[in-house]
């Protein structure tokens, strides 16, 4: 009962009760004015039109644009308003003048010679073209000198990060899109006040709407009186909001400049197996780096910091600024992706990846919620026999986006894709590997809220150790999971070829 109350009366319970009364309202309004109504009718199917032709004309994913006129028509009065305000993105003017005084910094902040690109050049054309790209778009540039140490589980990526939190001197800062009360949060946040208290600048962002759930009513307020910083990203209010759509979904922990951490792992107790809501064991993974590509990560927390509350600084002063930098070998690339630009950097990432894979390329992500495009490439690196691995998880979060996930699986499978399903439980990890050389981590889901709709953030790497502790974590997850075969797929008949196909329709709006 008392779950059921948390739950009734959660805010965004209640934010959506206050919305439909916002509908009902407009629908009174429509049915007590009457002589009013062709009015109203033609206003709203004006706007519906004015979707329609938006959609048709805007250079955006096929997929994308049949998602929407498809609910557009089966609700022809009101499926325009729906596009405007949760498909169509729109920067507010105060937001956009901050993105563009923020970019203005971390293009400066960034800039560098090409000295670091042109030694990558000397050892592989293929890697050095997509840091290039991702430098080119994203303005992170990719770095030598910078240590990389893989983590295949959220327990012993925490312990680390703990240990780092200790030995901070001079600033934390920390980016997620989930948080939660519990030991995992409790632990951090002991540590996080502490070091507040001593003097060292703490910052934190969390996403309000993937945190609405969880955490009380203006949390943020709470964390300030603690003496920390604290940011809520795009504040979930209840009324209808033009970037309610556009969550950050980075997960981001800068220490003095000096080591940095991301990853699909969260800071609530699920991601290191204190709790258990999927199946026996939750699968995550991050990354911790130290060195001069940190300076990436503390840029683009600065850049997110600024664009929800502005105050113009010198991103220089947060640099490491001494210590001896690790001799590691390998190159390292942090990058990040917007939703406010036409670039859909994180999807061009794995597509590069898998476009010039030549002996193998494995994946790990939690949904497979994907464009024809990835469809595409995945199926045609198999086709020239590349070994192409996916592993999703065996127990599913949700149940919709599962079903549609596993749609899939017969259309790759045919083509000499290998889909592996993880029996332990829910696997969260957002990976991707290559041939021994290449590889990205980071908090990029295959799927279009990931690609279209979402703040994100990676890492690539380039002959790192991190690479080499990918791979071996792979070979041991293959071990641990179920392959998928065309018998299975027969089995399951009626979710493949009949609940699957329907779903698709309105897959860029999971």
């Amino acid at each position: 009962m008392r779950k059921f109350l948390q739950r009734a009366l959660n805010r965004v319970v209640i934010t959506a009760l206050l919305v439909l009364m916002q509908v009902g309202f407009f629908l009174v309004v429509i049915s007590r004015w009457g002589s009013y109504y062709l009015w109203f009718s033609f206003a709203l199917r004006f706007i519906t039109i004015w979707a329609v032709i938006y959609i048709i004309w805007k250079p955006s994913n096929p997929a994308v644009k049949l998602a929407w006129v498809v609910p557009i028509l089966v609700f022809p009065l009101f499926g325009g308003v729906l596009y405007l305000f949760f498909g169509h993105v729109i920067v507010p003017r105060k937001l956009r003048d901050s993105m563009e005084r923020t970019d203005i910094l971390v293009r400066k902040s960034l800039l560098q010679e090409n000295r670091i690109l042109d030694e990558l050049k000397k050892e592989d054309l293929a890697a050095a073209n997509q840091s290039a790209y991702i430098y080119k778009y994203a303005a992170t540039p990719v770095w030598d000198q910078t240590a990389s140490a893989y983590f295949a589980d959220g327990r012993p990526w925490w312990e680390s990060l703990l240990k780092d939190l200790e030995k901070a001197e001079r600033f934390i800062f920390l980016e997620f899109f989930i948080i939660k009360e519990g030991k995992m949060w409790n632990a951090v946040l002991d540590i996080l006040e502490r070091k507040a208290a001593a003097g060292v600048e703490v910052r934190l962002i969390y996403d309000d709407i993937g945190c609405a759930f969880l955490l009380p009513k203006k949390y943020d307020r709470i964390i300030e009186k603690k003496g920390i910083k604290c940011v809520a990203f795009n504040r979930l209010v209840p009324f209808l909001s033009l970037v309610l759509n556009n969550r950050d979904h980075r997960k981001i922990v800068v220490i003095d400049g000096r080591v940095a951490y991301t990853g699909g792992i969260n800071l609530s107790d699920e991601y290191v197996n204190f709790e258990h809501p999927y199946g026996d064991h939750w699968k995550d993974t991050g990354i911790r780096i130290e060195g001069n590509a940190v300076s990436n990560f503390t840029v683009m927390f600065l850049q997110m910091w600024n664009m929800s509350r502005y105050t113009e600084e010198d991103y220089n002063r947060y640099e490491f600024s001494h210590g001896e930098l690790p001799e590691a070998e390998g190159f390292v690339q942090p990058y990040m992706d917007t939703p406010f630009d036409d670039e859909t950097l994180g999807e061009n990432v794995y597509l590069n990846m898998i476009g010039s894979a030549k002996r193998y390329v494995w994946i790990y992500t939690p949904y497979l919620v994907t464009d024809n495009e990835m469809i595409t490439a995945l199926k045609l690196a198999a086709k020239r026999g590349v070994d192409v691995r996916i592993v999703t998880p065996g127990v599913p979060d949700k149940k919709f986006v599962y079903w549609l996930t596993q749609s899939n699986y017969q259309n790759l499978i045919g083509a000499g894709v290998r889909i592996f399903q993880y029996k332990p439980g829910f696997i969260h990890a957002k990976c991707v590997l290559s041939d021994d050389e290449s590889a990205t981590v980071g908090t990029i889901n295959f799927d279009y809220r990931s690609f279209y709709h979402h703040f994100e953030c990676g890492v690539n790497l380039y002959r790192a150790q991190a690479v080499k502790e990918l791979k071996e974590d792979m070979e041991n997850t293959f071990a641990l999971c179920e392959e998928i075969t065309m018998e299975w797929c027969s089995r399951k008949f009626v979710k493949s070829n009949i609940i699957g196909p329907l779903l698709k329709l309105l897959s860029p709006l999971m």
